[in-house]
């Protein structure tokens, strides 16, 4: 017989007291949030999505603030303290995101838009011919 082998996935326990947290993608139908360090390492992560929400409700305010707070809990856990915040996207949980960080009791040092802006934007598609 064969003998299977067990995966063994432990959380490592860092000491950092400095991260960026980055809502990656505050969209219309989910925000996205994740926490590294200040090299870019992620530390956590989460989503409306894998907080259990579904279809039209992913893209509430309540979900990106209860994303956002299981993934800065879970940095705190790791030792963080202060924190840089770095917002993409325009949806309806940027606020809220921010919001909930401040309730954390986490030391704020930047609050950062890096939404991307077209220069000039895509070629637009041809005329419309009737």
């Amino acid at each position: 017989m064969l003998k299977q082998k067990k995966l063994v996935v432990k959380n490592v326990k860092r000491k950092i007291s400095r991260g960026v947290v980055h809502i990656l993608k505050a969209g219309f139908n989910n925000t996205i949030i994740s926490v590294t360090d200040l090299k870019g390492n992620v530390i956590s992560w989460s989503s409306s999505g894998s907080c259990g929400f579904k279809g039209s409700r992913k893209g509430t305010p309540f979900a990106a603030q209860t994303a956002t707070t299981i993934a800065v809990k879970k940095a705190i856990d790791q030792g963080i303290r202060q924190i840089e915040i770095n917002v993409s996207g325009p949806g309806s949980g940027r606020e809220t995101a921010i919001r909930s960080i401040q309730t954390l009791g986490l030391a704020i040092i930047v609050i950062k838009d890096v939404t991307a802006l077209p220069h000039n934007g895509c070629r637009p598609s041809k005329k419309r011919r009737i």
